[in-house]
């Protein structure tokens, strides 16, 4: 559901950039300012960059923001996970953060923060079960370590926040969301648990359904029959929402009403971005990112605490540049947070990364990324001084922001392999930047 056919996308993408780069203009329509001499973009990013061997440069950026998003230029790579697991930590223990986001179903966020809160079931079991289809990427020992360390965390510091685990996306409706619905009307509403449990006949995943043949299946159906099933998970959202408020109305009834509605909420949101017709992708994905938006903000005004947000480069940036995603996550989030919110976006040049060959592919396969062009935002950023860096943009000289200022093209791998690169601007889509010199693929369990 929330990858276009890989011919589309390096169809759009090609064309995006060519026209990026045959008008000289930006996202915007401005035209873009000349570009400076080589030497003054690389000696103006020098004075700003900060080498990532520490974190504390780093955390001085990110400030104090709420929410965090990080990106990855492509979904498998191991060093970008490594670096979300470093960054996570060290906010955990200079800021006060305490949860991990993760562009994976909300349902599925929930079987890991079981775990992770209340050692609810084995972390490599769910990541098998759940992280399949399009979230197989998330299937690695660089996640699972993550996950086991945030559990050790909280058996360790009982005395502290504990750390949560939460996805924000919808592609699949699991059955841990149901669950949380009709566990609360059982409490608090039984009048009404019949009739949403009736609406919910058929949408609830079977017990030992596994994600990805249901998302697979999702897609098989036809519009009629994907419309009818998001008509019914709105129609048992809205009884929750008018008629389910707890009869006794305390801070912890409260509470259970908020984390029923969210859940019914998330169902809803799932069975809505299937009944999308496949003509219209964009707006499908547009819906997909603004709720991925609401399902962050949701956590953090429900459930307190700090965010990392693990995303897409795509995602967490204030702007797109691929016509299939019109308008990111990031750019929500802004809306919503304004300065409590803060992009990272993750750039590098050369590596092996995992990617599917092709849409009908289930297994990632490795492939080689040479190192970038002349013309490519990466070619020049490995040329500064560090190896590994960090960077403001934000506070970046007058030089630099003028080079910032101009689409080039951009390595950008999602779901499926592609050589196609989108013309990104790196000035407009993100706060602050971290550019690798190298990568390797992540480190995929069967």
């Amino acid at each position: 559901m929330n990858q276009a056919h890989p011919a589309s996308r390096r169809r759009l993408s090609t064309l995006a950039t060519a026209a990026v780069l045959a008008a000289g203009t930006l996202g915007t329509g401005t035209t873009a300012a000349s570009a400076p001499s080589a030497d003054e973009p690389i000696s103006a990013l020098n004075r700003r960059a900060q080498p990532l061997n520490d974190m504390n440069g780093l955390g001085r950026m990110v400030g104090d923001a709420h929410v965090v998003g990080l990106g990855e230029a492509s979904h498998s790579a191991h060093e970008f996970f490594m670096l979300k697991q470093r960054l996570f930590r060290h906010l955990v223990a200079t800021k006060g953060f305490t949860t991990f986001a993760l562009e994976v179903s909300w349902s599925t966020g929930l079987r890991l923060d079981a775990y992770v809160t209340l050692g609810i079931g084995d972390p490599a079991q769910i990541a098998r079960e759940e992280f399949q289809g399009q979230y197989v990427f998330w299937n690695t020992q660089e996640y699972l370590d993550l996950i086991q360390w945030m559990r050790r965390y909280n058996i360790a510091h009982p005395d502290r926040p504990q750390l949560r685990f939460v996805g924000n996306d919808l592609g699949y409706a699991g059955r841990d969301a149901f669950d949380h619905v009709t566990d609360y009307l059982a409490v608090h509403h039984p009048d009404l648990a019949r009739r949403i449990e009736d609406l919910y006949t058929g949408l609830k995943p079977a017990a030992g359904t596994q994600a990805g043949p249901w998302m697979a299946d999702q897609l098989s159906k036809g519009l009629p029959a994907r419309r009818a099933e998001a008509d019914r998970a709105d129609a048992a959202l809205a009884l929750l929402r008018d008629h389910g408020r707890p009869r006794t109305a305390n801070r912890d009834t409260e509470r259970a009403h908020a984390r029923a509605l969210q859940n019914a909420v998330a169902i809803t949101q799932s069975f809505t971005g299937y009944a999308f017709p496949d003509e219209q992708f964009p707006e499908r994905m547009r819906y997909r990112d603004r709720a991925m938006a609401a399902n962050t903000a949701w956590w953090l005004r429900h459930e307190g605490g700090r965010i990392l947000l693990a995303s897409n480069n795509g995602h967490v940036a204030y702007t797109s540049d691929n016509p299939e995603f019109p308008e990111p996550t990031g750019a929500f989030l802004r809306d919503r947070l304004g300065p409590d919110y803060v992009s990272i976006g993750l750039t590098f040049n050369q590596g092996t990364v995992n990617a599917l060959p092709d849409f009908t592919a289930q297994l990632p396969q490795e492939y080689t990324v040479p190192p970038a062009p002349k013309g490519y935002n990466e070619h020049l950023l490995d040329k500064l001084r560090h190896r590994d860096f960090s960077i403001d943009l934000r506070t970046a000289p007058a030089a630099a922001r003028t080079w910032l200022a101009k689409a080039r093209p951009t390595r950008s791998y999602g779901l499926y392999w592609s050589t196609d690169d989108p013309a990104t601007t790196l000035g407009r889509s993100y706060d602050i930047l971290i550019h690798l010199h190298q990568v390797e693929a992540a480190h995929l369990l069967r």
